[in-house]
């Protein structure tokens, strides 16, 4: 694989170009951080194309929907947006519509046959959207959804869409090799193909050059990261090490895969941030082996044991589906009883929903009632608010490191970041700026949020707080 040497032009080649001349793009993304990833690989191929990325659909000569296979209602959103797009394509001519990412993969035939798409192309060809493009205006339909089994786009700078340009994402790994029965990702985005290390440190330096703060190392299952000998804790301490100013995550570990190594690291390096995303699916050990997960619910709370040992003060999050095949009411209470031993500090819940092509699909039926499924995931969801809630309460009056990542929603006088831990903190604004990191004293919360008091403020005696009980902070 070639690396490509960068000057400074390349460089600022990674921010979005805004030119009124050029034809321009308009990308929607739905689903995970890899889709979000994905979408500025893709700006950045048609950037050298020769066109200009924009927010406003109204402008757009290319309309792409980088879409999402994983559950039902993620394919149904984009049907509903495919809808508007036919009025869009109505109202201008010269108008090309395309699906890309995982539901291209998996309906291609499907979007062809609807007349308001005009290109079909798949997670692993990007690299001839500028052609299939060309193919659209003498009227003919654009399809590539061939799967590679090297593909990492790894000589691609992504143009970076986020507008507030401190957090990033870098992909060190495409594909997936686990077959989990409920899943389709190996079939829509294949086999897994890890990047030469060198050129994610290349990424992540000219991320630093352009003033990012925080990087999320993004992999269907990182923990199985392989070049050459180079394993994911060898990659998280060239990372830590080559930016020791930004701070670094990781998204997604596989509790089969996660190795004392690699919490080591994390423990080793004050900039990796000391949060795990471990998903659990399900905590019975009999629906844990249907789904093919390949651990069980002792060695999934051991692993948790030994993050708790290594790293004290880990936040931990999980995925976990309701409902699945032939699940039990007895398997549901063991899924409650596992979250309560655990103690999870965030979850993503979500109830099954069958995807064709999967082993669950062709194997199992799908026999949970849905009324039953939904009475399930409530009490989930009721149970994950109780626990986030009481993670949250732990951070009253403590101090905590926050880097601002934008302004808060609910008002322009507030700005909101997140902890090393990933919680959700909103402040008053001050003299802070979105990029900077502060020093936040906590002062109440709820389920979802922290909220405080910049630390330049309640050191200030005009501004301090005097009814809560001073903190010290360890260094």
């Amino acid at each position: 694989m070639q690396i490509t040497n960068l000057n400074k032009g390349a460089i600022n080649s990674i921010r979005p170009v805004f030119d009124g001349d050029k034809p321009k793009i308009y990308i929607e993304t739905y689903g995970c951080q890899m889709n979000v990833n994905d979408s500025e690989v893709v700006a950045a191929i048609m950037q050298k194309a020769g066109y200009s990325v924009t927010k406003d659909i109204g402008d757009a000569n290319l309309i792409l929907i980088n879409t999402c296979s994983v559950r039902d209602n993620a394919e149904q959103r984009v049907w509903g947006r495919l809808e508007y797009f036919r009025q869009e394509k109505k109202k201008r001519a010269n108008v090309t519509v395309g699906v890309i990412g995982c539901m291209a993969e998996r309906l291609k035939d499907k979007l062809l046959e609807n007349n308001i798409v005009d290109i079909v192309i798949g997670p692993d060809a990007y690299r001839e959207l500028p052609k299939l493009v060309e193919k659209t205006e003498s009227g003919q339909k654009g399809i590539n959804i061939l799967l590679s089994r090297d593909e990492t786009y790894a000589d691609i700078s992504p143009v970076r869409l986020d507008k507030t340009g401190v957090t990033a994402f870098i992909s060190i790994m495409r594909g997936c090799n686990n077959v989990c029965a409920f899943c389709v990702v190996p079939y829509t985005r294949g086999s897994e193909r890890s990047r030469n290390p060198e050129t994610i440190i290349r990424e992540l330096k000219e991320l630093s050059e352009n003033g990012y703060k925080e990087v999320t190392l993004l992999g269907q299952n990182v923990d199985s990261y392989s070049w050459n000998g180079v394993t994911f804790a060898d990659l998280l301490a060239m990372v830590a090490e080559s930016t020791p100013a930004m701070r670094v995550r990781f998204s997604t570990s596989h509790p089969k895969d996660m190795t004392d190594k690699v919490l080591e690291t994390m423990a080793k390096y004050g900039n990796i941030c000391n949060y795990i995303h471990l998903p659990v699916q399900s905590g019975s050990s009999a629906i844990l082996q249907s789904m093919n997960r390949k651990y069980n619910r002792e060695e999934y709370l051991q692993r948790i044991e030994t993050i708790r040992k290594i790293i004290p003060d880990c936040a931990i999050s999980t995925d976990i589906i309701t409902g699945f095949c032939k699940e039990t009411q007895e398997d549901h209470e063991d899924t409650l009883s596992l979250m309560r031993e655990v103690g999870y500090d965030f979850a993503y819940m979500f109830k099954y929903s069958e995807r064709p092509g999967t082993k669950a699909a062709r194997h199992f039926k799908d026999d949970v009632p849905e009324d039953v499924k939904i009475k399930r995931l409530t009490e989930i969801i009721d149970l994950q608010s109780e626990l986030s809630l009481a993670s949250h309460r732990k951070d009253l009056n403590s101090i905590v490191e926050v880097l601002v990542e934008d302004t808060s929603k609910r008002s322009e006088n507030d700005l909101c970041g997140r902890t090393p831990q990933n919680k959700m903190v909103v402040f008053p604004k001050g003299n802070h700026k979105i990029g900077d990191l502060v020093k936040v004293k906590i002062t109440d919360c709820s389920q979802a949020t922290l909220k405080g008091i910049a630390q330049t403020m309640f050191n200030n005696e005009e501004h301090r707080d005097t009814t809560l009980p001073d903190v010290s902070v360890n260094a």
